[in-house]
């Protein structure tokens, strides 16, 4: 189904594999004359062709980055266009869209999510930009039928900006991010591996992108394959498969901690531009004759079949056939997963969805930018129509990813067809993925297509007693259980006959409600600041010295950034830095944000001249002042701050608020032993904190919660680019020495971590 080279791998002529070895390069040679080297070859992929033509450093080793387009959405936009207003922002230098796909229920918190709306509408009237007003399009389908073009790059502030199907290398990143280009200057990052994806055969009738996507991250996630690689997804098998199908595959891919991801393109891809009435953005993309990639990961399309992934992770994957014939025991391995995840703070059982030796679920979710397509929706459509879901527990919900979509739903009769049923379709929305709609009752398992199904992504709220956890499928085995009334079934079971009728794409409803500045700026244009949208506060440089306590320990695997910010009905506060604050790690470690306080208190008081040898730190700077290397040190001038440890934190979504909030209470550094992602690491030292790694993971940590850490010379340490950082514990009134490491950084992120953050560092 999906298997694994041991090393890296040559692809000749885009259908032959030769994985490398000693004599790899004489092979390839015999059977096409190329000459050249593994470095020579690995310069034909696809992605190293687009990232050259974007790259303004001159060095191919260390790229700096320049985007062609950036997309935001309500939850970050703000945010974005406030950090980079305090930076001096005074027009958007290349085409910006604000869509508002994820704050679109404007019922939670008074005023503040619409608020938030009219501040992206002036804002993109002021500045030069592109508005979608809400329920118009999910982020990800107005940039596939309005921004991709192949060989383009995209950023966007969400961590499924993913068009590589259309030929376009799209990165999600944090907001920082998005800022620097805003501002004129580039992505930095060093030249990332790239792993091949090669395809065979065709997929069974039934089989969805879902499926196609599970059985990759089910093989790649937990080894690390391509974490913070680019798939570059080749072979003979991408043919079989149409633009929906590609794109339902590639928007998983972020599921796999990739970097990126890019497709090549053929006549399949041209029909989309063409349909979308782009066809000038589309030109074929295909790697060289002789191309090395770091890995080759190799997916037999025939042989892939419907595929769930239990709670809390889209690696957790089975197919269907496997859970049904050993359902109780994979069920209890989900039960004692999720003690891991959810600390024991609740009762979980899934047992208790067994009924009468099947698993029954209690709501079915088809949405957003994975599950809301075109093809996914007719297809469930099809396996519905002349059924019915019942009139049990069971829901089922469709959200079209778009407007255009929803209306061709509409003229087709499909829609029709999916109302008939019972099932309810809603406009183009987000909240299901991230949970903000839809959400089940206490206990309920959901089925949903769409990206994720971490704890609490769709509502639940352990510190209240409530749980309800996810299974991710695809539309079509949802449908087929719908039509089974809430018992698991794969869409391969059914004897189906599936329409596939064509879409036609109706830009009008774009042309009447989406404001386009077309790259015209008013600088006159008032922006509109509703009683929620704040400023970010002050942050300070980094002292010569710091003391850092530690506020929080989490010993969980991964440690994803819904857990050190959730998502759901806290997105509304995602405009005010302090109030969002307030439910950092609330779903985690509860007394977090209380303890980081304390300690923020205590550095403030600082900073006016009150001495911390006053305060709780006082029996720490005893510690350090009675070694005899550290007598000199004036407390007064060491910044104080907090720290959390997590063994790998920031798996998940870009959003930089998982490190800002830890910022804004006070925050100066994580400890960890390595880091998920690229996007959450840069998000920490794009808000001015230190990412230390403690390469300890096979031993006890040398220090745990409400310890006090001293880090003498860091602010000289991080000047010069010394990584390895002497700290010291301080252990019943003794110093015990202890390593940490920064890893690589570069000469731009050492400065911003001096300066306290992106905002000072632009202001200069």
């Amino acid at each position: 189904m999906v298997k694994l080279s041991n090393g890296g791998a040559y692809l000749i002529n885009g259908t032959e594999v030769v994985e490398d070895s000693s004599d790899a390069l004489a092979a390839v040679a015999s059977k096409t004359g190329f000459l050249g080297t593994k470095e020579e070859a690995a310069k034909n992929s696809i992605a190293y062709s687009i990232l050259e033509s974007h790259n303004t450093s001159g060095n191919m080793n260390e790229l700096k980055i320049k985007f062609d387009k950036l997309t935001s959405h309500d939850i970050t936009f703000v945010g974005i266009i406030q950090t980079a207003r305090a930076s001096g922002l005074e027009k958007f230098p290349i085409p910006y869209v604000l869509t508002n796909c994820h704050n679109s229920l404007c019922a939670v918190g008074g005023t503040i999510n619409e608020d938030d709306h009219m501040f992206g509408l002036t804002c993109a009237k002021k500045y030069g930009g592109i508005y979608v007003p809400p329920h118009q399009a999910v982020i990800h389908q107005f940039a596939r039928e309005m921004l991709a073009e192949c060989g383009k790059m995209i950023l966007g502030s969400d961590s499924h900006t993913r068009y590589g199907a259309l030929g376009t290398m799209a990165v999600g990143e944090g907001g920082p991010e998005l800022v620097k280009q805003l501002l004129e200057k580039t992505y930095d990052v060093k030249m990332p591996g790239v792993v091949g994806i090669y395809m065979t055969g065709a997929p069974a009738k039934g089989v969805g992108p879902q499926d196609v996507a599970l059985a990759i991250i089910k093989a790649v996630f937990a080894n690390g394959y391509v974490n913070n690689k680019v798939m570059e997804f080749v072979g003979p098998g991408v043919s079989s498969l149409s633009a929906d199908f590609r794109i339902g595959v590639d928007v998983m891919t972020t599921e796999t901690t990739c970097l990126s991801s890019i497709w090549r393109t053929d006549e399949k891809i041209k029909e989309f531009y063409d349909i979308h009435g782009r066809s000038e953005a589309y030109k074929e993309l295909n790697p060289g004759d002789v191309t090395y990639y770091d890995g080759m990961v190799y997916v037999e399309l025939d042989k892939i079949k419907p595929m769930i992934a239990m709670p809390f992770h889209p690696s957790n994957a089975y197919t269907i056939e496997e859970l049904n014939a050993n359902l109780m025991d994979i069920l209890d391995d989900c039960e004692k997963k999720a003690l891991v995840s959810l600390d024991g703070q609740v009762d979980y059982t899934l047992k208790d969805k067994v009924r009468n030796g099947k698993l029954y679920v209690e709501q079915g979710i088809i949405a957003g930018c994975a599950g809301g397509g075109f093809e996914n929706i007719c297809d469930a459509a099809d396996i519905l129509k002349g059924k019915s879901i019942g009139a049990d527990e069971f829901t089922l919900s469709v959200y079209p990813a778009s407007t255009p979509i929803y209306m061709e739903l509409a003229r087709n009769g499909k829609l029709a067809d999916l109302l008939e049923t019972g099932a309810i379709v809603k406009t183009a929305f987000c909240g299901p993925c991230f949970g903000a709609g839809d959400t089940p009752a206490n206990n309920a398992l959901s089925i949903r297509h769409s990206t994720r199904n971490f704890p609490n992504r769709e509502g639940s709220k352990l510190q209240n007693g409530q749980i309800s956890s996810v299974a991710l499928m695809d539309a079509r085995s949802i449908a087929a259980t719908a039509a089974n009334k809430g018992y698991l079934t794969a869409a391969t079971d059914l004897d189906m006959e599936y329409t596939n009728p064509k879409y036609h794409f109706d830009s009008t409803i774009y042309a009447n409600r989406v404001f386009d500045s077309k790259g015209v700026a008013d600088p006159s244009q008032e922006i509109k600041f509703g009683p929620n949208i704040k400023d970010w506060p002050k942050m300070i440089e980094l002292t010569d010295d710091i003391m850092l306590k530690v506020v929080s320990e989490i010993h969980d695997p991964v440690t994803t950034t819904d857990e050190l910010i959730p998502s759901g009905e806290t997105s509304s506060y995602r405009s005010n830095p302090l109030g969002l604050a307030e439910f950092a790690l609330s779903r985690k470690d509860p007394a977090y944000v209380g303890k980081a306080k304390e300690v923020n208190k205590i550095e403030k008081d600082r900073q006016e001249g009150i001495c911390p040898c006053k305060s709780e730190f006082a029996t720490a700077f005893d510690a350090v002042k009675a070694d005899s290397r550290f007598a000199d040190i004036d407390p007064a001038k060491v910044g104080l701050g907090s720290t959390i440890f997590a063994v790998k934190p920031g798996d998940g979504s870009a959003r930089e608020q998982a490190a800002s909030c830890q910022r804004v209470l006070g925050g100066l550094a994580n400890i960890a032993n390595e880091y998920a992602t690229k996007r959450y690491r840069s998000n920490l030292i794009n808000w001015g904190m230190l990412p230390f790694i403690y390469d300890g993971s096979d031993k006890e940590l040398p220090f745990k919660n409400g310890d006090y850490i001293f880090i003498p010379g860091i602010a000289e340490a991080v000047k010069t680019g010394n990584d390895d950082i002497k700290a010291y514990i301080v252990k019943e009134g003794k110093l015990v020495e202890c390593k940490f490491s920064l890893g690589r950084l570069t000469n731009d992120e050492r400065d911003i971590i001096l300066k306290g953050c992106l905002i000072n560092y632009n202001r200069g």
